[in-house]
């Protein structure tokens, strides 16, 4: 909520990442509200041909920071074109319905199939490229791909909250990208001693190790550390060697961590 404490810290960050090789992007326009999108704008507009920017509709914040549902098809329409209006883009790439999940959600009382086929319309006008979900349990898939594809998946998971094992089991079984939020945990759990002996055996920090494991868990996965500190990205952006050098002694290990 609210403006960063150091706008030029966050427009450099964000530049060092596409800088860097970065190709997508994760937002939303209940981030702030509007602030994340009008810094992805500010910093990066126009837009290199590479960059995939991926938002999410179906919520929304109030003045008291709660997350409240808006699925509807009048509301999941206003959030589109706002999303387009403060990105400043005629088309967006990827756009997750928010179903729910992790408790911030009361139960929408608009059906799923009528706001997900709101969203299939507004691919069909143009306004849209694609569509992901968010906040899913496994039953939700094949009722979406009923009426439009579905391009990715975006469910909490970490090395410490499997609670999206069966959507992510899904996901894999159908071919579609899993997208992790919360990817790192909390920094307490990273402190846990089978992470930080993987992470030293490797001479990498247990951040590292963390993404690492989720890379080498599915083979479409893509990965939405946030964070607003240059060395931090730097430091997310090497995970990806990290995993290549994992023994598969290494994931076992990591994967027990879940009983």
């Amino acid at each position: 909520m609210g403006p960063p404490a150091d706008r030029d810290r966050a427009i450099g960050v964000l530049r060092t990442a596409v800088d860097h090789g970065v190709t997508h992007l994760d937002t939303a326009d209940f981030y702030g509200p509007e602030v994340a999108n009008h810094l992805i704008r500010d910093a990066l507009f126009p837009y290199p041909d590479t960059l995939l920017i991926a938002t999410k509709v179906g919520v929304r914040r109030d003045d008291t920071r709660a997350w409240l549902p808006a699925a509807a098809p009048a509301e999941l329409t206003h959030q589109v074109h706002g999303n387009l209006r403060n990105l400043r883009r005629d088309r967006l790439d990827l756009v997750y319905l928010r179903v729910g999940g992790d408790g911030l959600l009361d139960h929408d009382p608009t059906p799923f199939e009528e706001s997900w086929g709101t969203l299939a319309e507004l691919v069909t006008k143009g306004d849209i490229g694609c569509l992901g979900l968010s906040g899913i349990v496994p039953g939700h898939l094949p009722r979406a791909t009923a009426i439009a594809p579905v391009a990715a998946v975006q469910n909490r998971y970490n090395l410490f909250d499997r609670g999206s094992e069966d959507v992510h089991h899904a996901c894999t079984e159908a071919a579609i990208p899993f997208v992790p939020y919360f990817p790192l945990g909390t920094t307490a759990r990273r402190r846990a001693s089978v992470l930080t002996e993987v992470a030293d055996g490797l001479a990498a920090s247990p951040a590292q190790v963390a993404l690492a494991w989720l890379l080498n868990r599915h083979p479409g996965i893509l990965l939405i550390p946030g964070t607003g500190d240059p060395g931090h990205l730097l430091e997310n952006l090497g995970a990806a060697e990290v995993a290549g050098r994992m023994s598969d002694a290494d994931m076992a290990r990591l994967t027990a961590l879940s009983s």
